[in-house]
């Protein structure tokens, strides 16, 4: 029989991580995570903790580790907060694992300390503000290239197109989903001028831990980069307003949302300035975004199954894209 997902024990990666990685003597290596990768945290017996990622295989096709890996260390070299990759023993920053289901991608990382901003102010400023850096600092970035543009073909026609391909629909998700992108194709046809930017892709508050400096001075560390590459500035912070929204289930911003958000977009143009352009087009990326989402959720179909795609979650997450339609950038 044909396996289409695995969860590798964490003593079989500990003994991958002794072939493959000089990192020393492994006293414990515990899985963390299980989703959309496999994450395991390593105690090594220095004191020192790591983080190692077995990524999942994908429908759109191989992990984005070699422009991932290559971008953070370019990033760790500038000075910007973010979990940076260790090197194996081979001198890449990732090594190929054998699995029942086929090859994966196992990344060694940093461990980062912390707790993420919530609904903290100054945090979720200073977690604004690292992201402008992370973006200015990529600019003179020239090592590999990334396997995928996080362009309009790979937010919603793609995503899209895997939805509809779920034979579960109902014809009136169906209508709504087409219906809805139709919109959004109209809006994307607007759109010029949008700033270009190497993306995170998943800032969303939760792939960022906060932590004191040796000053005393809160920093914002960034993970997680494996959803990221060349994209748009309006995406990648719109990630954050769409995350509030979702989060409290809101067709437009109440008190608390409008608060965060105005938070995180100071931070930022603490930095970095972010164009009229780019900020009226946040809407319109807030409802993309769900649709990549969506999409990644329907690429796992042969993994995670088809309920989700059957019961009311679905429906009134798609009736709330639809409310998000007529919103205007918070602050615009």
């Amino acid at each position: 029989m044909q396996a289409v997902y695995s969860t590798i024990g964490g003593d079989e990666i500990r003994r991958v991580l002794g072939r493959t990685f000089g990192i020393g003597p492994i006293e414990d290596c515990t899985l963390l995570q299980s989703g959309f990768n496999d994450i395991y945290e390593v105690a090594l017996a220095n004191g020192r903790r790591c983080v190692a990622r077995l990524s999942s295989r994908l429908e759109r096709g191989v992990p984005n580790v070699n422009y991932e890996t290559a971008l953070l260390q370019h990033l760790k070299s500038a000075g910007a907060a973010v979990a940076a990759p260790w090197r194996a023993r081979n001198g890449a920053y990732s090594v190929e694992v054998a699995a029942p289901e086929g090859s994966r991608s196992l990344v060694v990382f940093d461990f980062l300390s912390g707790k993420p901003p919530g609904n903290e102010p100054t945090d979720i400023a200073v977690m604004g503000a690292e992201l402008a850096r992370i973006h200015v600092l990529s600019r003179d970035y020239t090592g590999p290239e990334s396997n995928y543009r996080l362009d309009f073909d790979h937010l919603l026609r793609r995503p899209l197109a895997r939805l509809l391909a779920l034979r579960d629909l109902s014809e009136e998700v169906r209508e709504l989903l087409t219906s809805i992108a139709q919109t959004l194709e109209a809006r994307i046809a607007t759109l010029t001028d949008l700033a270009p930017v190497a993306c995170h892709g998943d800032c969303h508050g939760g792939n960022t831990l906060m932590s004191d400096g040796p000053d005393g001075v809160r920093v914002a560390s960034f993970f997680d980069f494996d959803d990221g590459g060349p994209g748009y500035l309006a995406y990648d912070i719109a990630v954050y307003l769409w995350s509030n929204l979702l989060g409290r289930g809101l067709a437009s911003p109440d008190e608390k949302v409008e608060a965060n958000w105005k938070q995180f977009v100071n931070g930022y143009r603490s930095v970095e300035p972010i164009s009229s352009v780019d900020f009226e087009a946040v809407t319109t990326f807030v409802a993309i975004r769900h649709f990549w989402l969506m999409g990644e959720y329907a690429s796992r179909v042969n993994r995670n199954g088809l309920r989700v795609f059957r019961g009311r979650w679905f429906r009134e997450n798609f009736e709330l894209v639809k409310e998000w339609q007529s919103l205007t950038t918070p602050g615009a």
